[in-house]
């Protein structure tokens, strides 16, 4: 199969630690742009589409083209309404977030369940483990996780313990594999910060609203919460 993966170096780096691209052609771009025309591929993955989601209009124009786009801060149907598709195309939400990317377990959505069998031939064909959730902003396993770290800067903010006693707290108290703040270190303050941010906003559920230390950390202002 003819792979097109669009992301940056470092992003792309870790993605290549995930496997699967053995015996497939790929090539690597930063930007959709610098692509003329995307009829030669069997498959793009594009790993920062929620950064880029005007690459949807490219896209549609290649129906018979699948991508797995980074969908996390938004949803299939959000970027459906916003460019006022009348149809579906092959856009499928992936869960590339930094420190998620190469997970055993893909996280996947898909806007219809005609996509499904699409979606079980590809990961055979490369090879990967996933599961199907629901089309929402944040996903699952992101979601989750993001509010976890939330927690811990709250705690952390208030003095209950230090950053270092939660995560072992965290790794010996719940079997987690990293602690809240390790997690953090490798997602990107910045990334978790776009998440709960969306989710908030998305659901106006307080238990996602931002820490004000993560959001200094963060640089962001928290009036824009």
């Amino acid at each position: 199969m003819n792979i097109l993966v669009i992301g940056e170096e470092q992003h792309y780096a870790a993605f290549l630690q995930k496997g699967g691209l053995s015996g497939h052609r790929v090539q690597q771009v930063t930007t959709a742009e610098r692509i003329a025309s995307l009829e030669d591929y069997g498959l793009v993955i594009d790993l920062d589409f929620d950064e880029h989601t005007e690459r949807a209009r490219i896209y549609a124009k290649y129906p018979q083209v699948p991508v797995l786009a980074a969908i996390v801060r938004t949803s299939l149907a959000d970027v459906m309404n916003n460019y006022a598709f009348e149809q579906g195309f092959n856009l499928i939400g992936c869960n590339w977030l930094p420190g998620f990317v190469a997970m055993p377990v893909t996280e996947v959505s898909v806007m219809e369940d005609e996509q499904k069998p699409l979606v079980a031939q590809l990961m055979q064909e490369l090879g990967w483990e996933y599961e199907i959730v629901e089309d929402s902003v944040g996903l699952v396993t992101p979601r989750v996780v993001c509010m976890i770290i939330n927690e811990a800067y709250m705690a952390a903010e208030e003095g209950t313990a230090s950053r270092e006693d939660i995560n072992i707290a965290m790794r010996l108290g719940t079997n987690y594999p990293k602690g809240p703040f390790e997690w953090c270190e490798e997602i990107g303050v910045r990334q978790v910060y776009s998440v709960l941010d969306a989710v908030y906003k998305a659901t106006g559920n307080e238990r996602y609203k931002i820490s004000a230390l993560l959001a200094q950390e963060a640089g962001m202002n928290m009036t824009a919460v």
